[in-house]
């Protein structure tokens, strides 16, 4: 059975597989249909992805606005800061964010519904990463919000240096996105 160990923000679900272990080691299921949709997950997915990254890589924070994505996330490899912003408009919960961390140890899994902005930190020298999403990637479609962005007052892990790509370092500030 899953466990659902929070829902910090509407539909933001942070998820604790069953794991099965012995001498052998251990096996889990990621993600079965009926048992994700018992716990409200009823979006399809139809894309997977999976990224390496090394310690102080900062990835994001990524959204599309006309196809959003529903992301089950989870670490398969080392650790991450994961990070989620409610960009709902809508939402009571608008502007506001969680983190978790995720790793290979912990095995904890975080659904992030559609109208999340997502971004993470990778804590461990190595994290190979998971996703499955409810849309496809549509790279004209995608927009982003700076990491450090005074709005939204994230507390990033205390790391000496971060990692982050040009494009992200060119990422907006909510105010501007949303204002």
């Amino acid at each position: 059975m899953l466990e659902i160990i929070k829902k910090p923000l509407p539909g933001l679900l942070v998820i604790k597989p069953r794991i099965f272990k012995d001498e052998r080691g251990f096996f889990l299921e990621t993600w079965q249909r009926k048992r994700y949709k018992d716990i409200g997950i009823k979006e399809d997915f139809v894309q997977d992805n999976w990224s390496r990254s090394t310690r102080g890589v900062l990835r994001g924070l990524h959204f599309q606005k006309e196809h959003p994505q529903g992301k089950l996330v989870s670490v398969r490899s080392g650790k991450v800061f994961d990070v989620a912003v409610d960009i709902r408009k809508e939402s009571p919960t608008f502007g506001q964010w969680h983190a978790e961390e995720l790793s290979e140890s912990n095995h904890l899994q975080m659904y992030i519904p559609p109208g999340f902005a997502h971004g993470f930190c990778v804590l461990s020298e190595v994290a190979d990463f998971n996703y499955k999403c409810t849309d496809y990637y549509y790279p004209d479609d995608e927009e982003g919000l700076h990491y450090r962005c005074k709005d939204l007052k994230i507390k990033w892990p205390d790391l000496n240096k971060y990692i982050v790509s040009d494009k992200d370092e060119k990422n907006k500030r909510f105010s501007s996105l949303f204002n």
